[in-house]
């Protein structure tokens, strides 16, 4: 685990999904939620999502912020910041306003980078609104 400024949500981890969790469906918390075995579905949150090494996402995301060590298949979108460490893996595309990329990381998908993430409400319009919204760099 990185010892990123960026992961301070871990030291107040409200919810763990084990190593020995499969969980399939919609998964929405306020807080903080770890990964540590399998998810199926859809995440939505305004908060801090992470993602161990070793776990495996297959789903379409939207937090604050997102620290990725596991596999994710899907969709990326983190108002805040997003961080894939050396272990991560990531098939899909990223909207973000913050990136970190470490060595080593396996990333196949496009990536927007969001100007202001406070213009972004990915949890309330639509999708042809947020399409008016996201601007590029």
């Amino acid at each position: 685990m990185s010892k990123s400024n960026d992961l301070k949500g871990l030291e107040r981890i409200a919810t763990t999904l084990g190593r020995e969790t499969s969980f399939s469906g919609i998964m929405q918390f306020h807080t903080t939620l770890k990964i540590d075995g399998r998810f199926q579905g859809k995440i939505i949150s305004p908060g801090f999502l992470y993602i161990e090494e070793g776990a495996v996402v297959d789903a379409d995301i939207a937090v604050g912020s997102v620290v990725i060590g596991g596999t994710v298949r899907g969709n990326v979108t983190a108002k805040e910041n997003l961080e894939l460490l050396p272990s991560g893996r990531l098939f899909g595309d990223i909207k973000t306003t913050k990136l970190k990329i470490a060595d080593g990381v396996v990333f196949e998908g496009k990536c927007e980078m969001i100007r202001d993430g406070e213009d972004l409400d990915v949890f309330t319009a639509h999708a042809e609104e947020l399409k008016k919204q996201v601007k590029t760099v």
